[in-house]
């Protein structure tokens, strides 16, 4: 039962206006007579009374068949709920809809803002862009089009790495909190697969690139169980002087009666960590926060050394003697080829030289003959279930590079499509392939295949997205990653026990898919062009992580660094910010530079005190 809130909340109703007064806000309907269907709007103010915006509450829910414009506006109506809460619903004509309407739940600290449509009798829906805060209408004023939401604060905090590099950015620059992306342009934001999905918006402008989010601002956030999350992204969409929100759930979750949006919560803030610390919160109340999978293994936090930022040193000087030096791309493609056997244990020569004995070692891209079948390249690595056992004899641990989606291999019958039938990657709602990952996995980890320890999880970010891809029904979006990850981390445990999987999955749902989560890659330039410090990103990633997952272990992540004395700057970062991860050995693969004795002294220093730290 809720807690009685009367005493907190203040409803004011006249013939013409609607006024609901609470601790952190106020929220204002000025005309609810005929004027308010020609502008139907809502003033929301801070405890301060300065405005943050004037909400629009027109929505659209588009689907496969019709295109989604309100049409006709109803009066708002208000009620009080028992314990206090105001409600607010505003009901409206639909042209996709038999019947819409839009309502605002206001508490003493926050506002959830939910959609409510229903079919037309025996004709179910299928949902593409839903926008909230904003949408298609024709008005009676005859205004027509899309209407948005007012700006009136000055910036957006965004929890989620991106290139430019901006976790806080003007209020008028799009963002966008998602699971698909890549480097191509536009689309290197989806770092962190998923994010915490939440945006704020702040009074003061941004400050730099990687900057702390600061002064007051407002918290808004999207609460709904994670299989409920069926869209590949949530967007902030600004113009000029509006903004609204949308996810589009691209035609593949159906409709045949009632349908709710998630909640989309609006919560005043004094800082923007606050932002993060009251998303989760409110996730955690709502029972959408899952414990810890297990309780950590000691070994999952000791040091780490990862093979990939190594490789690509070694790529980038064959690249260079190739006479295609500064070609990233080029060095890139060539970094596989490097993930030998024979390369390795060079590498552990190179440690065992300068007495650095990394925990855990992980065997990076690409081991595998096939992606998707997580078969052993046999060339690469001849032994590779000897070399394990070796490592464990030696007291080490050894994790396997795993690259999420991949279809190579794997019948296209278990795999989404696109229209022409091609295999656009694994399909985790598809039974047949869930099974067939399942072996995979107990191949890879249990003690009578190689006997590895688990998985580093990457390119979670290939993810399907597009209206006229073919899959399984179950799932799409972000539940479609949730359900692989759950699938991936119940089969490594059901092989090994103590197994660690590894994801960059930082949203507080996600939490029960994961055992460590990865900082992931470094980012480069920030709006201007100019190079962000590497350790501040670090920083800045480590403050969003563990407010979104607290307690849960980090893996820094180590590449890519721009040059040798950057790499030391984090190097020297890493070990009060998570587990420390080390990718160079012999030389900087962006720079060229060597790394000397001195350079991995440090290196060993800096795993001194942190072991020395984990054992107090």
């Amino acid at each position: 039962m809720s807690a009685d809130t009367s005493e907190a909340m203040v409803l004011t109703e006249t013939a013409e206006r609607i006024r609901i007064e609470a601790p952190a806000y106020t929220l204002e309907i000025a005309d609810r007579d005929e004027r308010f269907a020609e502008t139907p709007v809502a003033v929301l103010r801070g405890a301060d009374g300065r405005e943050w915006s004037t909400l629009s509450l027109l929505s659209s829910v588009h689907t496969v068949a019709a295109a989604d414009e309100t049409l006709e506006v109803a009066p708002p109506e208000a009620r009080r709920e028992p314990g206090g809460a105001v409600r607010l619903v505003v009901r409206t004509r639909s042209a996709a809809w038999a019947e819409r309407r839009i309502e605002l739940r206001c508490t003493p600290d926050a506002i959830e803002v939910v959609l409510h449509a229903r079919t037309h009798p025996d004709a179910p829906a299928r949902l593409t862009e839903v926008t909230v805060l904003g949408g298609a209408a024709s008005l009676p004023s005859g205004a027509n089009g899309m209407f948005r939401s007012s700006i009136g604060f000055a910036s957006v905090f965004v929890p989620t790495p991106t290139e430019p590099v901006a976790f806080s950015r003007p209020a008028r620059a799009a963002a966008v909190l998602g699971v698909v992306g890549d480097a191509d342009a536009g689309r290197l934001n989806a770092i962190f697969t998923p994010p915490p999905l939440v945006f704020g918006l702040g009074r003061t402008a941004p400050g730099g690139a990687a900057a702390a989010p600061r002064g007051q601002h407002l918290g808004v956030g999207l609460r709904a169980p994670v299989d409920e999350l069926r869209f590949p992204a949530l967007h902030y969409r600004p113009l000029d002087a509006g903004w609204s929100l949308a996810f589009d759930y691209e035609g593949h979750t159906r409709v045949d009666g009632d349908w709710s949006s998630p909640v989309i919560v609006l919560r005043p803030a004094d800082d923007g960590w606050r932002v993060l610390d009251d998303h989760r919160a409110d996730l955690d109340a709502h029972g959408l926060v899952p414990g810890a999978p297990a309780p950590a293994a000691e070994w999952w936090t000791e040091p780490l050394f990862c093979g990939w930022g190594a490789q690509c040193a070694r790529a980038a000087r064959a690249v260079h003697e190739a006479a295609l030096a500064g070609e990233e791309t080029a060095v890139l493609a060539a970094a596989p080829a490097f993930a030998r056997q024979s390369v390795y244990d060079d590498f552990l020569a190179r440690l065992t030289e300068h007495d650095l004995v990394p925990g855990t070692i992980v065997i990076d891209d690409r081991w595998q003959r096939e992606y998707g079948l997580g078969t052993v390249d046999e060339e690469h690595w001849p032994d590779l279930a000897g070399w394990i056992a070796d490592r464990h004899a030696a007291g080490q641990k050894v994790l396997l590079w795993w690259k999420a989606w991949d279809p190579e291999g794997v019948p296209p019958e278990e795999c989404v499509t696109d229209a022409a039938g091609r295999a656009v990657c694994v399909d985790p709602a598809n039974p047949d392939y869930c099974a067939r990952l399942t072996g995979i996995l107990h191949h890879l980890l249990s003690p009578d295949g190689l006997n590895a320890d688990g998985l580093k999880v990457d390119f979670t970010q290939r993810g399907p997205s597009g209206q006229s891809l073919r899959a399984h029904d179950g799932a799409w979006g972000m539940a479609s990653l949730h359900l692989l990850l759950a699938t991936i981390h119940r089969a490594a445990h059901a092989a090994k026990g103590d197994a660690l999987v590894i994801t960059h999955a930082m949203h507080p749902s996600f939490g029960d898919v994961s055992d460590m989560v990865r900082l992931n890659d470094v980012l480069a330039l920030d709006a201007a062009g100019d190079r962000v410090p590497v350790a501040e990103q670090l920083r800045m990633r480590h403050a969003i992580v563990s407010r979104a997952l607290p307690g849960r272990p980090i893996d820094t992540d180590q590449w890519p660094m721009p040059d040798r004395a950057q790499w030391l700057e984090y190097v020297r970062a890493q070990e009060t910010l998570g587990v420390p991860a080390l990718y160079y050995l012999e030389t900087m693969d962006r720079s060229d530079e060597a790394i000397g004795a001195a350079d991995l002294a440090e290196v060993r220093a800096g795993w001194a005190r942190y072991r020395a730290g984990r054992r107090r």
